[in-house]
């Protein structure tokens, strides 16, 4: 920051919500008093034109009424204004105004008022030209050598110049190799005309190779027409500079050659009338204008460049002369003679923030106030580091990576799920083919203890289910004030989720005390996240059916109660008065598939069978849930469920394999695709190059086989696109059939808290799955890493490495088998840690535990037709253990 701030002369505030760019600001005698004093002229994409002759009291003071000389509505947005003369017949200055499809030439002019308010200033229209194109910038002078005039030239945003004759139009002509317009500026010295193209070059054009080149309005002329006109547009000069530019300018001082100037993105250049850098300068800043002034020094260039950090730099060549602090960021900066004051700083922000400022030397310096002196309390500082000391050591205790919630929270949202469905479907373009597809209410309710700013709700399930709406922004909120929104949800794919949960998270920022205040924190506040879940009723997704006798695939769930009826526990999918359904109870997903569940009238268990597998997962959740919600009830705290069957890995494995198939399918997919792409590009080529040649020649059924191959293109993308589809279906039965085996491996090995979720971390780690990182490859890592530390068998084993980088895999044969292994080992008694030490203690405490597996048992386990993969029981186990 600068020690210095520019002196404020003059300065106002234009509009309201009105908005400025680079070309808004001109300074210039426009009304032709003869006084020699500019007046500043500001345009506005609001289609504001104002002109201003500040004659401020004292140095400081803001605008006064008699300042603003002339202020009118144009109805267009202003995209520059330049003055000059471009009227024929007079030697006049006129002011050139430059809108999106308009060129408009006005005469400014003053009548001497006889009463106390002043001088009257109007403007009269002198011509106009209606654009064809949509106009960019302009840039005058005395094209072609001219005397006594101006000519215009506009860049369109497709790269035609437009060149006008005062008011007549001369020609139009396209620039080669055109892509987005950027600055222009015309060099009076060389006559040519001088931008810097997309391709970060400067490049000079002459005016006469522009006139006599080929006319850029006819680009559907014939054959002859094209040999009979002119030459082609060449570029005279051309500079790569690397990056792209903010503004060209190009001075001419008496006591320094002509140059031209270039305003980078990082970089300032100087160059000579042919295209050589004279001298460049690398810039430690963002720079956001600039404008070459005077000639102090014989051979050197005085110049302004402003930047982001609300700075104004003053440079001479290369070397800083000085550096002055802005109010604001300037998008224009202009050197003025105002009032006899010569040399005025005037700056232009994009909010219309309009200041004449100029150098001075009155520091700005903040003296900090003196702070009341008292005597140090040794003791009192003893027992604070000590506290503090304490808090640390046990903050260093805890390995966890989240911070613990606080007592009172500063926002809290909850989520009330509607008991019934909607009366009203409100699903909206679902894909499900069923006859009706219900929805279901959530209301969300934010309630705020203290000052929440801009808070954000985002509402989340995991597709195929959808909400109506997902994105909320509220206003701040006071303290103790709430929010609700309500929300349906439905399901909008044609397959069954994996999961009936949602969750909402509101981002907030609270504002800071003064201790706590930085640069972020000053304007943002302290960034926060609540967050809460909600649980989706079954009902969503199914509707009862009739029970089903046949089924490929059962599970066995055991309780150490007796079996509730089902009127207690599905209350919202049986009838009270059909007694058969006590026992016996009947689901048909929205999807088309069915699930039955039974219960044992003699002993303690429970049936989930269907045809599919993953359709057993949501059933069995639902059924623990609601039997431990309502032992809950109860006061029955020694409720457990526990499976002691078969896990259905064989089944499960299929699931694996027809999702690494798509997989591949995408893949060649994607390689197809590409070589047809490739080929298609070759042959438009070729076609480009028959129509371009001046001799016609036969295509050679280049057309027909670029036909076909775009047909092929579509084709592939189109089986790309139903490929994607197919993925998706198979990752979310995918996803329900390893929840399902979670679930199972932990109802069988009675596993903790931790233990699952080091479970579902290992089976689950991907909400999502894409060709760069799939689910085969990310598990097969995670399990790999279980195997080598807490379910190693030997030192040996742990101090394998693993591969660090993953890859699609080019089966699932090594997966299948780390999986088959993974249960065999928890069979034996393995247990699940990520303590580093966990290896050594399970060791300790079953030796033996884990027996070497050989790699062609393995494979004669992991293969079994027509049966679920078998594990060993707990009484193999223990007979196991038994033998010497």
């Amino acid at each position: 920051m600068s020690l210095f701030k520019a002196r404020d002369w003059w300065s106002t505030v234009l509009g309201e919500k009105d908005e400025f760019d680079q070309g808004c600001l001109c300074v210039a005698d426009v009304d032709n008093s003869g006084s020699g004093q500019d007046k500043i002229i500001v345009g506005s994409y609001m289609g504001y034109l104002r002109i201003f002759n500040p004659h401020p009291v004292k140095p400081g003071d803001g605008v006064q009424p008699e300042d603003l000389l002339l202020e009118v509505q144009l109805r267009e947005p202003i995209l520059q204004v330049e003055v000059g003369k471009f009227v024929s017949g007079t030697e006049g200055l006129h002011l050139a105004v430059l809108h999106c499809r308009k060129l408009c030439v006005y005469a400014v002019s003053g009548t001497l008022g006889n009463v106390e308010h002043g001088n009257q200033y109007q403007i009269k229209l002198m011509y106009e030209h209606n654009l064809q194109r949509t106009a960019c910038n302009m840039t005058y002078g005395p094209f072609g050598g001219v005397k006594g005039r101006d000519l215009i030239c506009i860049q369109s945003m497709d790269g035609m110049l437009m060149l006008f004759e005062q008011e007549s139009y001369a020609f139009g002509r396209f620039l080669p190799g055109f892509l987005l317009p950027g600055p222009l500026t015309y060099s009076s010295r060389t006559d040519s005309f001088i931008t810097v193209s997309s391709c970060r070059q400067v490049e000079s054009y002459k005016y006469q190779v522009l006139a006599f080149a080929t006319d850029a309005d006819e680009r559907q002329e014939t054959e002859q027409q094209k040999l009979s006109s002119g030459k082609k547009l060449v570029v005279d000069w051309v500079l790569n500079i690397g990056e792209q530019a903010l503004d060209i300018c190009v001075v001419s001082f008496n006591q320094a050659v002509s140059s031209v100037f270039v305003l980078g993105e990082r970089n300032f250049f100087c160059l000579k009338d042919n295209g050589q850098i004279r001298f460049m300068k690398k810039l430690d800043y963002s720079p956001s204008c600039f404008i070459p002034y005077c000639s102090v020094k014989e051979g050197t260039i005085n110049t302004l460049i402003g930047n982001h950090s609300r700075m104004l730099n003053v440079y001479q060549d290369v070397t800083l002369k000085w550096a002055t602090q802005l109010p604001h960021i300037p998008v224009s900066v202009k050197v003025a003679n105002l009032e006899d004051l010569k040399g005025v700083i005037v700056t232009l922000s994009d909010n219309g923030h309009l200041q004449c400022s100029y150098l001075g030397t009155d520091p700005s310096l903040f003296q900090a106030p003196k702070v009341d002196s008292r005597e140090i309390n040794y003791e009192e500082y003893d027992a604070e580091m000590k506290e503090l000391q304490k808090i640390i050591k046990e903050a260093t205790k805890t390995q966890d990576i989240l911070p613990k919630s606080e007592k009172h929270k500063d926002l809290t949202v909850t989520a009330e799920v509607s008991p019934d469905l909607d009366a009203e479907s409100q699903a909206i373009d679902s894909e499900v083919k069923a006859e009706a597809v219900p929805s279901v209410t959530v209301k969300i309710t934010i309630q705020s203890r203290v000052t929440a700013q801009k808070p954000n709700l985002a509402v989340c399930v995991q597709a195929p289910l959808a909400v109506t709406c997902d994105q909320f922004i509220f206003d701040d909120l006071e303290p103790d004030s709430s929010e609700t929104v309500v929300l349906s949800v439905f399901l909008k794919g044609n397959c069954s989720p994996s999961e009936l949960e949602g969750n909402c998270f509101v981002s907030y920022n609270i504002p800071t005390g003064v201790r706590q205040m930085n640069l972020c924190s000053l304007i943002l506040g302290i960034p926060k996240v609540a967050q809460c879940n909600f649980r989706l009723p079954l009902r969503l997704i199914c509707i009862p059916a009739q029970p089903s006798k046949a089924a490929n695939h059962k599970l066995t769930i055991d309780t150490n109660k007796p079996p509730i009826s089902f009127l207690t526990i599905f209350p919202d999918f049986v009838d009270p008065s059909e007694d058969d359904q006590a026992n016996v109870l009947g689901f048909q997903f929205l999807t088309g598939s069915k699930t039955t569940l039974l219960a044992s009238k003699t002993s303690q268990r429970y049936r989930i069978q269907s045809d599919q597998l993953e359709d057993l997962w949501l059933i069995t959740k639902e059924l623990t849930l609601r039997l431990e919600e309502h032992f809950k009830k109860q006061n029955c705290k020694d409720f457990a469920c526990t499976f002691s069957g078969s896990i259905p890995l064989q089944e499960y494995f299929e699931l694996i394999d027809r999702h690494f198939e798509l997989r591949l399918n995408a893949e060649k997919f994607q390689e197809l695709l590409s070589e047809r792409a490739v080929q298609f590009r070759a042959i438009e080529r070729r076609l480009l190059t028959r129509f371009k040649d001046k001799t016609p020649a036969p295509l050679q059924h280049l057309d027909t086989l670029l036909e076909g191959t775009f047909r092929e293109v579509i084709a592939l993308a189109d089986a790309a696109e139903e490929n994607q589809a197919n993925m998706f279906q198979a990752f979310t039965k995918l996803k329900s059939a390893t929840h399902l085996v979670i679930m199972l491996i932990s109802l069988w090995q009675k596993l903790s808290t931790d233990q699952v979720a080091i479970l579902e971390a290992t089976f689950l780690p991907l909400a999502e799955d894409t060709q760069e990182l799939g689910w085969e490859e990310t598990v097969d890592a995670a399990i790999s890493y279980l195997l080598r530390t807490c379910l190693s068998k030997s030192s040996k084993e742990q101090a394998l490495t693993l591969n660090s980088q993953l890859s699609m895999p080019k089966d699932t044969s090594r997966l299948k088998k780390n999986i088959t292994l993974f249960c065999d080992r928890l069979a034996k008694g393995g247990r699940l840690s990520l303590s580093t030490d966990s290896a050594t203690q399970q060791a300790a405490v079953m030796p033996g535990g884990c027996a070497t597996i050989p790699e062609s048992d393995l494979e004669e386990r992991t293969v079994i037709p027509g049966s679920a993969a078998t594990l060993p029981s707990h009484g193999q186990i223990a007979k196991q253990k038994s033998k010497p």
